[in-house]
């Protein structure tokens, strides 16, 4: 069986539309995935990379063409509850640490789907740890025992080593795909994702 792997993090509203749209590639190539948690303001700090806002703040039209391919990649796939939210950029090592929590405590799906729908549909502040524990609380996790958790050193080392690998393997941002070693940036590569899962 194929694998895809997803370099992850909840700060990036691409995260949010690609990890909408996975469950058709993985049911149509009979993939399985593995999502790699990682912090993306680690990764533009260790690659000097900038968010699409700054990186292209000065540049005539290229980021009103951004929100018109996020516009048409919405409509194709369906995707009418996105809301971008209104506190971005939310700063999420917290909610990071949290998913490799939850990972460990074999919650991921759950984990995954509270805090994505409360950062792009409901435009929530999730890096709040009062809206953060509550969350959690109300999709059935104990969110106490994951915030303990997101303090300890294990936790954090795991964070920290997951982003210094995926830097070492070419990443830049998020999304980020691998499918064995071949690497697919962004939610426009998802047709070449695909291709090359079905290859597998």
């Amino acid at each position: 069986m194929a694998k895809l792997e997803f370099i992850f993090d909840f700060a990036s509203p691409n995260a949010y539309l690609s990890f909408k749209v996975l469950p058709e590639i993985l049911n149509r190539t009979g993939a399985s995935l593995k999502i790699n948690p990682v912090l993306l303001g680690g990764l533009f700090k260790l690659t000097n990379n900038k968010p699409p806002m700054v990186a292209f703040d000065e540049v005539q039209g290229k980021l009103e063409y951004e929100m018109l391919e996020t516009t048409r990649f919405i409509s194709r796939h369906n995707l009418s509850n996105f809301r971008f939210n209104p506190h971005f950029p939310i700063n999420s090592i917290t909610l990071m640490r949290g998913l490799i929590a939850a990972q460990k405590l074999d919650l991921e799906h759950i984990y995954l789907n509270a805090v994505l729908s409360a950062m792009w549909e409901h435009e929530l502040k999730m890096d709040d740890p009062e809206i953060a524990i509550s969350i959690w609380n109300n999709a059935g996790l104990d969110g106490e025992k994951i915030m303990n958790m997101t303090q300890k050193d294990e936790i954090k080392n795991i964070l920290k080593e997951n982003t210094d690998a995926a830097v070492n393997r070419g990443v830049f941002g998020v999304p980020t795909f691998f499918v064995e070693s071949e690497i697919f940036f962004g939610k426009e590569r998802l047709g070449q994702v695909e291709e090359a899962l079905g290859a597998r």
